[in-house]
């Protein structure tokens, strides 16, 4: 599900200091003052709106909070995520509601690493002109027009390694002129090199045997059967990287 502004507005928070900087950005077409070190996130949440459905620090998926913008003097139109991206004076911005890429349909275990399988996938990859549009729009600075060459060549290793971090925001697919669904390359990628040309590892296999001797069903049950707040403040309290 795709993050989503609700347009029904809450109460919009008040400056805290009368002296605090703030900015002016336009959110749904109308002006708000909001502080200038926001993210657009935070802005969006501060002009009084509650985001939804979607955002990965707002229990959904990392990714979906897509934004398009613009700033004022400038005919570029930009893409960012809102989560990471700083509110700029002037800033017009757009939350997308969802983005409609095609994506494949297929069985992991029939597949072959090889380029014919992405020829069969996703023929469109061949059409790709090496515009480097897609790695412009990319939050993330991916290089992905290397890794749909790279697609083209059957080199599913680079395939993998270059597409790592991608979050499927969906950003590169809008802009690209070839009508390439980049993510879902990406993705299939992954899939085939840990099917078929990742090195086994002996962690994996003894967190596999464990989860098969049922070592973690007690705890599963127990998170199973918490309430909502509750399974939230464990979240939120647990050791992180």
């Amino acid at each position: 599900m795709a993050t989503k502004i609700e347009v029904k507005r809450k109460p919009a928070q008040k400056t805290q200091e009368k002296n605090e900087e703030t900015k002016t950005v336009y959110i749904m077409g109308k002006a708000h003052k909001v502080p200038a070190e926001a993210t657009i996130m935070g802005a969006i949440e501060y002009a009084g709106y509650q985001i939804k459905r979607g955002a990965g620090c707002r229990e959904g998926f990392c990714g979906a909070c897509a934004t398009v913008y613009r700033l004022p003097g400038d005919y570029k139109i930009y893409t960012g995520l809102a989560c990471a991206t700083l509110v700029e004076e002037g800033m017009w911005l757009a939350q997308l509601p969802a983005i409609p890429p095609q994506k494949a349909v297929y069985d992991i275990n029939k597949l072959e690493p090889n380029v014919e399988t992405i020829q069969v996938l996703y023929p469109e990859v061949f059409r790709c002109v090496a515009c480097n549009t897609c790695t412009k729009a990319c939050p993330q600075d991916l290089e992905v027009m290397d890794y749909i060459q790279a697609a083209k060549r059957g080199d599913i290793e680079m395939l993998m390694d270059l597409s790592f971090d991608c979050v499927s925001c969906g950003l590169c697919a809008i802009r690209c002129p070839a009508e390439i669904t980049q993510m879902n390359v990406g993705l299939l990628g992954r899939r085939l090199y840990g099917k078929y040309l990742s090195k086994e590892t002996k962690q994996l296999k003894n967190r596999i045997n464990e989860i098969k001797e049922h070592k973690f069903d007690k705890e599963f049950k127990r998170l199973m059967e918490m309430k909502k707040d509750q399974l939230k403040k464990e979240y939120y309290a647990r050791d992180s990287e």
